[in-house]
């Protein structure tokens, strides 16, 4: 399929000469059939502002603007790559604008209008400590309805895991306490150039207006960082710096103080929260 005017990727790169750097957390994904496919994961973006991390070479870029998007504001920390991306925007006029900087450190929102979404195949070395930012901003709802992001698999099944999986954590209370997250597209390393060590996974995030159950979002970030840093400790112990009358707290929010953290529910962490932040 032949998404819009500009070259195959491969011959961008070339072009250009955007060997991905190791350093940077590159992986391109140069097949636009699935760029073009992540795109359409993110919904109906003819009617939103999209927010890009570490577009590279623009393959991910040109998908969502082929789909539709109003406008995409693209971030982009690797100089070797804008010139690359300034041919997209050329080849897009007016729906494209590129920052050259690091995504952890600019503010997007002045870029950017409303409603807004977030697609990214974000770079390795950063992608949770972004997630992260966005699911726990001081405002909620938060500044964007969605996120379509890819990451190495065994970060999108944190992001989605359940109580008792080996994989449920701090991601998976902080994503499922505001947001619906499912995964829905799995990428071998063979898609890739040059390919990962690892598979990966493309998880969609869609904010909800409230989140599921009522908790001050610093205390709630405090006691599950607490909880999960000692994995199979008993609740008591793992939590015994968080409150001196921890035990207490933990009855009182319908807990056991044997429990562990693997064992508790949103819900749980929620009501323990409630509890730690009592007076």
């Amino acid at each position: 399929m032949v998404i819009d005017s500009l070259p195959p990727l491969r011959d961008v790169i070339r072009t250009h000469d955007l060997q991905a750097r190791k350093s940077m957390g590159q992986n391109f994904l140069l097949d636009l059939n699935l760029t073009a496919k992540i795109a359409r994961l993110a919904g109906n973006l003819s009617s939103c502002d999209v927010l890009e991390i570490g577009p590279g070479p623009g393959g991910l870029t040109r998908g969502l603007l082929s789909e539709g998007a109003r406008h995409v504001l693209a971030i982009e920390k690797d100089a070797r790559c804008l010139p690359a991306l300034s041919d997209v925007a050329q080849a897009y006029p007016g729906r494209l604008t590129v920052l050259h900087g690091d995504a952890l450190e600019i503010d997007p929102l002045t870029h950017l209008t409303p409603p807004i979404r977030v697609a990214a195949n974000l770079p390795y070395n950063v992608g949770t400590e972004l997630l992260v930012r966005w699911l726990t901003p001081k405002v909620w709802p938060p500044f964007w309805q969605s996120l379509t992001l890819m990451f190495q698999r065994e970060v999108a099944e944190r992001i989605v895991a359940s109580p008792g999986s080996k994989t449920y954590g701090r991601l998976a209370i902080l994503a499922q306490w505001r947001s619906d997250a499912r995964i829905v597209l799995q990428l071998p390393p063979e898609a890739f150039t040059p390919p990962p060590k690892v598979s990966s996974s493309v998880v969609h995030l869609s904010a909800l207006s409230e989140p599921r159950y009522p908790a001050d979002p610093a205390v709630l970030s405090r006691v599950v960082a607490a909880a999960f840093n000692q994995r199979r400790k008993m609740l008591r112990a793992a939590l015994k710096n968080v409150a001196p009358d921890i035990e207490d707290r933990l009855v009182s929010a319908g807990l056991k103080p044997t429990d562990r953290a693997e064992q508790i529910h949103l819900e749980g962490f929620c009501a323990l929260a409630r509890a730690v932040a009592a007076p």
